[in-house]
């Protein structure tokens, strides 16, 4: 929707709950990681970076056949933070705003992230956050002048303290999908449950 968005895909963590790599789960005859993609592409195009960290020679493997770009965070064990600052880092500078999705974030649809960008679009200097289950958080659109903040990150904390700080230029997007997690063998099962149902359009 606009050539100066990127997203950046955070797909480093070691999946340790679910016991295997989340980002390789077969959901509907596809990985979780490719469904994340397809939707991130159907918003910007080529313009998306995938940072991988654990299992990181399967996933550069799996993304080799994507227009996807790939990052390799070394530090990934340090947790969210050390994967957003490899992502940020990795941008163009000519980006003016940033779009971080988890790479198991395989509900959220191409509608959700467009109805985030046009929010976005509302006020450019604003952080566009979803919201869900009382929480706001990712997907979320950070503008350039926040990238010093996400690139300042330590330890796993993720982007939520950032969207906290600046509330007073805070856009909020209800996004339900934003709060199904594939973290745990049970919700692995309903997912799949779901997309043998074809429950995601």
């Amino acid at each position: 929707m606009t050539a100066n968005l990127h997203i950046v895909v955070l797909a480093a963590g070691g999946s340790v709950r679910l016991g295997q790599p989340k980002q390789l789960v077969q959901l509907g005859g596809r990985p979780a990681l490719h469904i994340v993609l397809t939707t991130a592409s159907l918003i910007v195009g080529h313009a998306v970076t995938v940072v991988v960290g654990a299992h990181a020679r399967e996933l550069t493997h799996l993304l080799s056949h994507t227009t996807a770009s790939v990052v390799v965070n070394r530090h990934w064990e340090e947790g969210l933070a050390s994967s957003l600052r490899c992502g940020v880092n990795s941008l163009p500078g000519t980006c003016d705003a940033v779009l971080i999705l988890l790479g198991d974030q395989v509900m959220v649809t191409s509608d959700d992230l467009k109805r985030l960008v046009s929010a976005w679009h509302t006020s450019r200097e604003s952080v566009a956050a979803a919201t869900y289950e009382r929480h706001v958080g990712v997907p979320a659109i950070f503008p350039r002048s926040c990238f010093a903040d996400l690139a300042a990150l330590r330890g796993d904390q993720g982007a939520r303290g950032i969207i906290e700080r600046n509330r007073d230029r805070l856009v909020r997007v209800p996004m339900p999908n934003a709060a199904i997690d594939l973290d745990t063998p049970e919700q692995l099962a309903a997912l799949t449950e779901r997309f043998a149902a074809g429950a995601r359009a």
